[in-house]
């Protein structure tokens, strides 16, 4: 796979939630490694508190504040720094700044990038949200998740 994806291919920050730009998709690398770049409105929460059995994730912070939930502990990162969530440990993560935030982020081995596309075609509800991480082998906590969205006034 030789190519470049350019700085200009993709979305523009979102005014509201997170929007994917998918770089490079596990079939272009023979399922090793996907790469999505998260570009995150203000306060805006990726995903409820999850797990997943099979990829480990890594967060590199390109732009604004981060906070995350790693194993029940709350962190944040900044530029430069990266997030580390290894498969089967609970886990979420959002801007937890007043402007727009950007992470790339890693996954492998890869496939985890066609759920996003999944959940970014449509708004589930939170029965169908569970039953599509669950064909990814992930589970979601919703209760866990509502705490927190309060806690940093988040949304989601």
């Amino acid at each position: 796979m030789h190519r470049v994806v350019a700085a200009v291919d993709g979305p523009p920050h979102p005014t509201a939630g997170v929007v994917d730009r998918f770089l490079v998709d596990a079939a272009a690398t023979g399922g090793r490694v996907s790469l999505v770049q998260h570009l995150f409105a203000p306060h805006a929460l990726a995903a409820p508190l999850h797990r997943h059995r099979d990829e480990d994730e890594f967060s590199f912070v390109l732009s604004g504040r981060i906070g995350a939930v790693l194993g029940g502990v709350e962190v944040e990162g900044g530029p430069g720094d990266l997030i580390v969530k290894p498969r089967g440990e609970w886990h979420t993560f959002w801007n937890a700044g007043d402007e727009p935030a950007a992470v790339l982020e890693v996954i492998t081995p890869g496939g985890l990038e066609e759920l996003f596309r999944e959940l970014a075609a449509r708004e589930p509800s939170p029965a169908e949200l569970v039953a599509m991480a669950a064909r990814y082998g992930g589970e979601v906590d919703l209760d866990g998740t509502a705490p927190l969205v309060e806690r940093h006034g988040l949304a989601f």
